[in-house]
């Protein structure tokens, strides 16, 4: 084997999500301790006959493990008469006419309300465990679907990226604030759920609230990215908000989050740290269900403040008020590791042009991305 610069792998992060050793990988796959550490730190290309042996041993395709790393291609794009100047953009590119048209993913325009294609159709009419569906779909399609549950966009943006990647694998993501997520998780209603909640006793993010709720069986976490979280305010900030205080203010109004989410969270946090009581607060019991409602509460001037992700505030051209760094977690049952479909969608999660979709959205950090950041073992 000799050095392969432009060859990346994700044999580590795939290693760990099965709670492999280094030693543990090399005897089943029949090579050295040594060959794992090389491959994994990007000294070795592994032969062909090498890299079938580490595939068939972590259970995935040679081509979840490596790929080739390629100069990222450039072209020349005409941007659309409303295109804004001066600031970062993510970008939806189409061509029209023989040229190539950039339009900016900006506010509404970077999210889609899409009507989503049913896989099968039933009515509900007794107390039964099971329900008989007409299929709509070919079965053989619906083996590779992957469920995820959680609030950030984020989660949105992986699935479609993961589904150009691997056209035969389906991403279905349910919209859940982080411990609704964890429930359906642990009611078996999802692979995988999306939570960032703070524990302020053990100061640790996620693992105590998975230990509480997930209790006879193992579980992974596993970082999708770390965020800043704040207020998204109007861009000009007419009110001159700055601190948590200002929301005490006359005239100064909020939307908050449902119970369970880590944004509501996050604010009732900072205001008992600031010594403030929440029914001071005026809205503070005005209700939205999703990131994107605070974003659009702003934008319309139905509140002065919500609490969010910086991303969401780049997405709708909002200020921010930073309060804090949370950190998003996958969180997915052991059994589940074992699973084709759930080792195909976690394998990208370390690949470049994922990290460089998420690094797009603002205000994230990708450096844990794809790490195993905590593994719950069963009471």
């Amino acid at each position: 084997m000799k050095q392969e610069r432009n060859l990346g792998n994700n044999l580590k992060q795939i290693r760990l999500r099965l709670g492999m050793s280094q030693q543990d990988l090399a005897a089943i796959a029949g090579v050295s301790r040594q060959t794992i550490s090389g491959v994994e730190a990007g000294q070795y290309a592994p032969s062909t006959t090498v890299a079938l042996r580490l595939a068939k041993a972590l259970g995935c395709q040679v081509e979840d493990l490596f790929w080739l790393e390629q100069e990222t291609p450039a072209l020349e794009a005409v941007p659309t008469q409303d295109f804004p100047k001066n600031t970062p953009l993510r970008l939806n590119l189409a061509r029209v006419g023989g040229r190539w048209i950039a339009h900016p993913l900006i506010g509404q325009n970077a999210f889609r309300w899409e009507m989503i294609p049913a896989d099968g159709e039933a009515v509900y009419t007794a107390d039964a465990p099971t329900l008989p569906v007409k299929l709509l779909d070919d079965p053989e399609k619906l083996e590779h679907t992957v469920v995820l549950a959680g609030c950030t966009p984020a989660l949105s943006l992986w699935a479609r990226a993961t589904e150009r990647w691997h056209p035969n694998l389906r991403v279905h993501w349910t919209f859940d604030n982080s411990l609704s997520a964890l429930d359906r998780l642990w009611r078996g209603e999802v692979h995988m759920a999306g939570m960032h909640l703070y524990d302020p006793i053990t100061q640790e993010y996620n693992v105590p609230f998975v230990q509480a709720t997930v209790q006879e069986t193992a579980a992974v976490l596993i970082n999708l990215g770390s965020w800043e979280e704040g207020f998204l305010i109007h861009p000009d900030n007419p009110s001159q908000l700055a601190t948590i205080a200002d929301l005490t203010r006359p005239g100064v109004t909020i939307v908050n989050r449902e119970v369970g989410a880590g944004s509501r969270q996050l604010l009732e946090r900072s205001l008992e740290e600031a010594q403030i009581p929440f029914q001071v607060v005026q809205g503070f019991d005005q209700i939205v269900y999703g990131h994107l409602d605070v974003a659009q509460a702003i934008a319309t001037g139905k509140a002065t403040a919500g609490v969010s992700a910086a991303s969401v505030a780049q997405a709708f051209g909002l200020g921010f008020i930073p309060l804090a760094r949370a950190r998003y977690d996958m969180v997915v049952l052991k059994p589940y590791l074992e699973e084709p479909a759930v080792q195909q969608l976690l394998s990208t999660l370390g690949h470049r042009r994922l990290l460089s979709q998420l690094a797009a959205l603002g205000g994230y950090d990708t450096s844990q991305t794809g790490e195993v950041m905590a593994t719950i073992k069963p009471c």
